[in-house]
């Protein structure tokens, strides 16, 4: 029962080999249009908390200062979080990241390696 258990048990990932600079160069350039993304995210969030207490203020709604503050930070940080996560995704990719957690390359030596193997 013992081997059973130790051969369903999930195994630990590879630890990665040292990256080529080629692929430290296509991460850095990832980071810096990450960060570029986010700063224009940052514009979009103002422009959508600006329309937000813009559509409050049309609506003839009270408008005290906790629920502007309420609503600032509500509509900012939500565009912001949803952007920033999208964002985590999109460099996750473009990093070269999720080629190595899941054992996929594109280089074509490790490719007609994996070929052989079938």
């Amino acid at each position: 029962m013992a081997t059973a258990q130790m051969e369903a048990m999930p195994r630990h990932d590879p630890i990665p080999a040292h990256r080529d600079p080629r692929e430290l160069e296509r991460a850095h350039r990832a980071w810096i249009r990450y960060r570029k993304m986010m700063r224009w995210m940052a514009l979009a969030a103002l422009g959508a908390v600006i329309a937000a207490l813009a559509f409050l203020k049309a609506t003839g709604t009270p408008m005290p200062l906790h629920m502007v503050i309420a609503t600032s930070l509500g509509v900012g940080l939500s565009v912001l979080l949803g952007t920033a996560l999208m964002g985590l995704i999109f460099l996750s990719d473009a990093g070269g990241h999720d080629d190595a957690a899941s054992g996929r390359s594109d280089r074509p030596d490790t490719a007609s390696r994996r070929s052989d193997r079938r």
